[in-house]
């Protein structure tokens, strides 16, 4: 499955050098993405070497095993690693799939290349088409999916340590994740700042989407530059709580489920080696991703998902759709009939809040054009 409102930095991005307006003057980020490269060399050389436990956790490398293990009351700390397949069926479209992606329909963009959308030097230049592309996929306009409230749920039963996701769409957060819930890896809708570096000032969700739906290209009240989405452009960093959030968490993860990613973009993808080397893998996509290449694996360096190998002891590949995936694990939990009524009750008090404001946005257009209009003339007298 191809990763979807996701802005990466891919393997092409690093090759990049970012521009020094945009890059954080917080040492953080170097420093833990030093000690990154340090845990890759030590587990490199502890996997060349043959060293380090590899604990058998599940009884059974399935969807079942993995139950099994959720309802033995061992695992308290359960990370979510997300991509756009997890969004596809609240209507949004992802990135990389040929012929209904992102990428093969922005023809109408007039754009040198389609990536050119999501490139900070563009953007600055041209920022029209972002907006215009905005527009179409703004948060607000899509419901969250059952792999959404599956995720909600693991946060209400307290085993979810964190959710880290590529997407920029919000609707982590519109079905109950919040601030600390969340690592928005490529950032995110719901905060917005000037582009000037002597300025950054802040705006909120709702001054981006007045802008953005009244056609102005948003600019900033303060400098009058341009005022962008807190989302990750190809030529940005990361945000520097990737980095250091990482480094808490993935050591004491005891269950890693990964859904809806082709695992392809770094450094997102790389997080699945970053736990222990016994904690089980769950990947819930439409088809096998991060797998071990087979020629890293002959030296040694096999810290991928390995499904099918005679040495497969933790990972685990539910193939199917996130929402089936979700539904059919939370069956086995014994979760299915509360997270179904979690969602028909959640998707219920969004369309009321639509249909209200919507309701509202009518009355105020209907009292804006009487006034408009002027009162009434009064009638001669006779």
């Amino acid at each position: 499955m191809s990763d979807s409102s996701e802005l990466p930095k891919s393997e092409k991005e690093e090759e990049v050098t970012p521009e020094p307006e945009e890059q954080s003057d917080d040492s953080s980020e170097d420093e833990a993405a030093g000690d990154t490269d340090m845990d890759f060399l030590r587990n490199l050389f502890s996997s060349a070497l043959g060293l380090g436990s590899a604990e058998k956790v599940l009884d059974e490398l399935t969807l079942d095993g993995v139950a099994r293990y959720i309802n033995s009351g061992k695992c308290k700390n359960i990370i979510c690693m997300v991509g756009a397949g997890i969004s596809t069926s609240a209507g949004i479209p992802d990135f990389r799939s040929p012929g209904t992606g992102l990428y093969a329909n922005l023809q109408k963009y007039n754009l040198p290349y389609p990536e050119a959308i999501f490139q900070i030097d563009y953007f600055k230049k041209h920022p029209e088409p972002f907006f215009a592309l905005a527009r179409e996929l703004y948060p607000g306009q899509f419901k969250p999916t059952i792999c959404h409230y599956f995720m909600k749920m693991l946060k209400d039963k307290g085993i979810l340590r964190r959710c880290y996701t590529q997407n920029i769409d919000t609707l982590e957060r519109v079905a109950g994740l919040e601030g600390d819930d969340l690592i928005e890896a490529h950032g995110t809708f719901y905060t917005s700042h000037c582009v000037s570096f002597c300025c950054r000032k802040e705006y909120s969700l709702e001054w981006m989407k007045e802008k953005i739906f009244s056609d102005d290209i948003p600019k900033c009240d303060k400098c009058s530059s341009l005022v962008k989405p807190d989302i990750v452009f190809f030529g940005e960093n990361l945000p520097a709580r990737f980095f250091t959030s990482m480094k808490m968490d993935f050591p004491r993860c005891d269950l890693l489920i990964v859904m809806g990613t082709s695992l392809q973009v770094q450094p997102f993808a790389s997080l699945v080696s970053r736990v222990s080397k016994s904690c089980p893998r769950l990947l819930i996509n439409m088809e096998k991703a991060g797998q071990v290449n087979p020629m890293m694996g002959l030296f040694g360096f096999g810290e991928g998902m390995d499904f099918d190998s005679d040495k497969a002891y933790r990972d685990v590949a539910h193939i199917s759709t996130c929402d089936d995936g979700c539904l059919a694990l939370a069956d086995l939990l014994g979760w299915k009939a509360e997270l179904e009524e979690l969602v028909k009750k959640e998707h219920t008090k969004i369309d009321s809040q639509d249909a209200k404001e919507k309701a509202s946005e009518n009355k105020g257009a209907t009292a804006k054009a009487s006034s408009a209009s002027g009162p009434p003339e009064p009638k001669a007298e006779e």
